[in-house]
């Protein structure tokens, strides 16, 4: 179990994406690719719980889209300024968050690159919940209390059957659950 958060007044405010976008050494390889933080997260066997404190704007959009969890505080915002930027995300933005609240709230928000508040996420299905700043960690701390005393194994192997179906079609998502419901 991890909660991730940020210092300050954001969750976190992603790379400079101007310098990057200027930037001749940056090329999408092999190398580049296995510093996908946010892939990393979604691999990792257990549940993520993002505590959004503040900003979370571009590729920090993208680390709070791979957690597992998202409690945020009413200060929270969100914003994917990669079209401002003129960059690609490469993180998996583009992807899940139009699985996550529609493709046209998504390209609203991603071509445009505006910010969306922490009632417009919670409305939108970003986050779970919303709380005041100073309750933040004490209501991330809950969830992780529930999970700990389940069996682990199991949360384990739940989280990546969820994870796996995600990216599936319906019908291909229940022929996985089936088949891991048989050999669990």
């Amino acid at each position: 179990m991890a909660i991730l958060t940020g210092a300050g007044r954001a969750f976190c405010a992603g790379l400079d994406l101007k310098e990057l976008s200027e930037s001749d050494a940056y090329e999408a390889t092999e190398e580049t690719s296995q510093a996908d933080v946010a892939a990393t997260m979604e691999r990792c066997s257990k549940p993520i719980i993002g505590t959004i404190n503040g900003f979370a704007i571009t590729a920090g959009f993208e680390l709070a889209l791979a957690c597992d969890i998202l409690i945020a505080s009413s200060q929270a915002s969100f914003a994917d300024t990669h079209a401002r930027a003129g960059v690609i995300p490469g993180w998996g933005l583009s992807q899940k968050l139009a699985r996550l609240i529609g493709i046209y709230r998504a390209n609203e928000l991603s071509l445009a690159g505006n910010f969306i508040d922490a009632p417009i996420a919670l409305a939108w299905g970003i986050v779970n919940r919303i709380v005041e700043p100073q309750d933040l960690l004490l209501t991330c701390e809950k969830p992780a209390r529930d999970i700990l005393p389940c069996d682990q194994e199991l949360v384990r192997a739940y989280k990546k059957l969820i994870d796996t179906g995600f990216a599936l079609t319906h019908a291909e998502g229940r022929a996985l659950e089936t088949e891991r419901f048989r050999s669990f």
